[in-house]
């Protein structure tokens, strides 16, 4: 990544060396700092350029989508691509797996990657293997020079288990294997994969990134130059590229990402430590840090499907990471895994007051034991 000096103008996404995350949050992916200049990357609408370029055409690049890449990559310390979606940029991902290779995967994560991971499967395209990430022995254990591939969540999504990366990387690496980790839960704030050996960092933008609930984005981030073109390439071709609208969204919302995370992380402690003591919920899991908590209720299934339709501050909703709190029963969906619990119900914390969080749930709560 390039840095700046006193006598040029800084490229977009270009800072310092040595500045904390959240200046880097701030001020990555700017404009130039020349007279007259923006102090944000304007919305660029055009699907076409005019010839002899880099662009060309509109499949392959914009300066807004480009700006949103900077600043991701000087989070996360590699170079971001950006995606229509968290599961374009999945898929983007899978579809460089080799015929028939082994896929190493979470047993208990994203619904939608493990369902893409099955699908292709039962196609015959590749092989999967299911195991505890949580289990750094069996994930070990399960790693043999078949593998080809990888895939963590750590935290998983929802049982928030922690995965032991460091280790898991060395052992993928000594066998020829390539490691992606989703760092959607966790963000480049709290954990950043590559340092840990990992090849592609995985992001549903949608989520924290953005963190306003109005943006449908993904990203891929990676440090090796061939491989991020490969996935270029790929992106390019399928045709998964962001929209103008959807980046510039997420830029601005990275801009508070920091206050964002340390509010609702806040916010996620205090209510994990508060649920441990209520009667109607039977386990806790919060792996100490991060702004995602799930309980398991007591009382079971219909406990769970319960609970969000009495909260009236809490939204009933599917998704996570904005500046609401939100929760559901996430075994609603069919293709949950069966690894969850029919009894979890995932809350996304967002930055409101904890004091008016906690009424609203433990209203909910007490009325499940009343």
């Amino acid at each position: 990544m390039s840095t700046s000096d006193d006598t040029s103008p800084a490229p977009t996404g270009g800072l310092p060396d040595g500045l904390a995350p959240s200046t880097r949050a701030v001020h990555a992916g700017r404009p130039a700092h020349v007279p007259d200049a923006p102090l944000n990357e304007p919305l660029t609408m055009a699907s076409v350029y005019v010839a002899g370029g880099d662009r060309e055409y509109g499949r392959y690049g914009n300066p807004t989508w480009q700006a949103f890449e900077a600043a991701l990559g000087e989070l996360e310390g590699g170079d971001a691509l950006a995606f229509s979606s968290g599961l374009a940029a999945v898929s983007c991902v899978l579809d460089l797996v080799g015929q028939d290779a082994l896929v190493l995967a979470p047993d208990a994560a994203y619904q939608g990657s493990l369902t893409q991971i099955g699908d292709l499967e039962m196609r015959g395209r590749l092989r999967s293997r299911l195991v505890d990430v949580a289990d750094t022995d069996a994930v070990l254990a399960a790693i043999d020079d078949d593998t080809a591939l990888v895939w963590l969540e750590s935290p998983t999504n929802p049982n928030l288990d922690v995965a032991d990366v460091p280790a898991i990387c060395e052992a993928a690496h000594a066998a020829g294997a390539y490691v992606v980790v989703d760092n959607t839960f966790a963000t480049p704030l709290l954990q950043k994969p590559l340092d840990d050996g990992a090849d592609i960092v995985v992001h549903s933008a949608t989520k924290y990134l953005s963190g306003h609930s109005d943006v449908l984005l993904g990203a891929l981030v990676t440090r090796d130059e061939q491989l991020r073109g490969v996935l270029k390439g790929r992106r390019d071709l399928l045709g998964a590229v962001p929209g103008t609208l959807e980046s510039w969204l997420a830029l601005r919302g990275m801009r508070t990402l920091h206050l964002r995370v340390e509010r609702a992380c806040a916010n996620a402690a205090e209510l994990a430590r508060r649920l441990a003591e209520h009667p109607a919920v039977g386990l806790v899991r919060y792996p100490g840090w991060g702004a995602m908590v799930s309980v398991e209720l007591a009382a079971g299934a219909l406990a769970a499907d319960l609970l969000p339709r009495k909260t009236r501050l809490w939204v009933h909703a599917t998704s996570l990471g904005g500046v609401e709190s939100s929760l559901e029963r996430r075994r609603r969906w069919a293709t949950e895994p069966k690894t969850v619990s029919d009894a979890l119900v995932r809350l996304s914390v967002g930055i409101e007051d904890v004091e008016d969080l906690w009424a609203d749930l433990s209203s909910a709560l007490d009325d499940l034991v009343g």
